[in-house]
């Protein structure tokens, strides 16, 4: 049966990251699959186009100060007509800030709903101390009350919603293209830029900006060096904390890359490097430290975030010593390393992600959590 499955989310533009890569990967599977999607988004103006992921649509909306250049939807009479018009048959929301009206939309006209935890509002909110956390648990709890499902990628990221009472979540967790990421993208052009033969090649790859604390991978390089470790760091993303960052780098072994759009040019910087170093506290997933895995590059992430679950053994998870973390993956034999890397990356694929999502659209909403056996205990892989 074909079902037209109507997908909504925020914060997306072309430099974004992980969320961007999800909702194209499971558009792209749910139209292989036989189903009608159908992505609105925000924008500087408004569009309408057919893509490899479905019909695109964007929607005008105002960039959130402070953001890098985010935009979200909050023109709600226009998006309810919009809505109308479409009639889903099913709602994914990827969001739980502007667009939270839509579950009680979708609930008026019988449409099954499902919130898609993309990011950690507990985490996001710590900044503001004791009060946001107070904020997080009620804004969850109407979130969890506005949709009939709540999916959450990782056990980490459902934990905030277990906490008060939430039961009707499930857990699926996303994929990596296991072609595109591969060790073959080894470049040895790419290396001899950055980094001589007897180096060590460390890479940051992700968004720069608060929230992923990239400063981490900068005092773990500075650390390493001191300790007399001959590694030089290649800083790939764009955010509001690049001037910033390239100050605090200034006379280290540090080069910052462009944003880089090709996903091909990604694949072969992240199986380049020796070590990546994923250092945000409050990843819900980490599609950025899955896609090193697959390329065979051991992963050094938070142990506070989801990471732990995704990578298993396969890297380290470290507390605060990052510099640590990386002389502990060094440790073992590159071949070995590179190979534990990639074996733990093939247990995650697209193909089974997009089968998890449609299940859960598939079914009725849920009265108690479900959690996906293949993601790892974290306590199993944390390291002091």
């Amino acid at each position: 049966m074909t079902d037209r499955i109507v997908r909504l989310a925020n914060f997306v533009m072309p430099r974004s990251g992980g969320l961007r890569t999800a909702l194209r990967a499971l558009g792209e599977g749910y139209l292989a699959a036989g189903h009608e999607p159908v992505l609105i988004v925000p924008g500087e103006r408004y569009s309408d186009e057919q893509t490899s992921q479905g019909r695109v649509i964007t929607l005008p909306g105002p960039v959130v100060p402070f953001t890098g250049g985010y935009r979200v939807l909050i023109h709600r009479r226009r998006l309810a007509a919009l809505l109308d018009e479409l009639a889903p048959d099913r709602l994914e929301v990827s969001d739980r800030f502007t667009l939270r009206w839509t579950g009680r939309w979708a609930r008026e006209r019988g449409i099954p709903s499902v919130m898609v935890s993309h990011e950690s509002l507990a985490g996001l909110l710590t900044f503001a101390g004791r009060l946001g956390s107070v904020w997080a648990d009620h804004l969850n709890s109407r979130s969890f009350g506005a949709y009939d499902t709540v999916l959450c990628t990782t056990s980490w990221a459902a934990a905030e919603f277990r906490r008060i009472g939430a039961q009707n979540l499930v857990q699926v967790p996303l994929g990596v293209d296991l072609d595109l990421f591969h060790p073959c993208r080894y470049d040895a052009a790419l290396r001899d830029r950055y980094a001589r033969p007897e180096q060590t090649l460390l890479v940051h790859c992700g968004r720069l900006s608060q929230e992923k604390r990239p400063e981490r991978s900068i005092e773990a390089l500075v650390a390493l060096r001191a300790q007399g470790v001959d590694a030089v760091l290649v800083v790939a993303g764009d955010g509001p904390l690049r001037a910033r960052l390239q100050e605090q780098a200034r006379g280290h072994a540090v080069h910052f890359m462009e944003f880089v759009a090709e996903r091909t040019a990604v694949a072969a910087l992240l199986a380049t490097a020796d070590v990546v170093i994923a250092p945000g506290p409050i990843e819900t997933f980490g599609l950025a430290a899955l896609e090193a895995l697959a390329c065979g590059t051991p992963v050094v992430v938070d142990a506070t975030s989801a990471l732990p679950e995704v990578i298993g053994k396969a890297g380290a998870a470290v507390h605060d010593d990052f510099a640590g973390g990386v002389l502990q993956v060094l440790t073992r034999p590159d071949p070995s390393r590179r190979a534990a890397a990639r074996s733990r990356a093939e247990e995650f694929s697209w193909p089974a992600a997009v089968s998890g999502f449609l299940a859960v659209h598939n079914s009725p909403p849920v009265a108690a959590p479900v959690v996906a056996p293949v993601l790892e205990d974290p306590s199993a892989v944390t390291v002091p």
